[in-house]
């Protein structure tokens, strides 16, 4: 096997967000982030809160994650997770938004709070800003 691309799909419940060919990928794993390269040794792993991001010559796409799992192998990826959303999709304006409100919530210390809740949703308005901006 001496292939120089990778296939790779990303799915949804709903929908496939994005399929196509590209040089190497990176996506938040629990264990941290990771980059795949043509011919890389099979893996299959947990996914964070986080981005993915395609690489196809000298363009990146920038790809929210919302958890799920990645599985590679024969220079064939799937990404199945709950939410996946494309950073040029990104309302980012709302997304800082999200950002402030869960800030809020983290910052007032209310017994009644949900933290983890809280948590959550500030790490989701990260990833979403941080795809708007391109970042990884």
């Amino acid at each position: 096997m001496n292939e120089k691309h990778i296939n790779i799909k990303i799915v949804t419940p709903k929908k496939v967000v994005f399929e196509g060919v590209a040089d190497s990928f990176y996506t938040d794993t629990k264990e941290g982030r990771i980059g795949i390269l043509p011919n890389h040794i099979p893996i299959t792993s947990v996914l964070e809160i986080g981005i993915t991001k395609v690489i196809q010559g000298n363009n990146p796409v920038y790809i929210t994650t919302m958890g799920g799992i990645m599985h590679f192998m024969e220079n064939e990826a799937v990404i199945l997770t709950d939410i996946a959303e494309l950073g040029q999709d990104i309302d980012r304006i709302r997304a800082q938004e999200a950002y402030e409100r869960a800030k809020a919530r983290l910052e007032a210390k209310k017994e009644k709070i949900d933290v983890i809740r809280a948590q959550i949703a500030l790490r989701k308005a990260i990833a979403r800003i941080s795809a708007t901006n391109k970042r990884f």
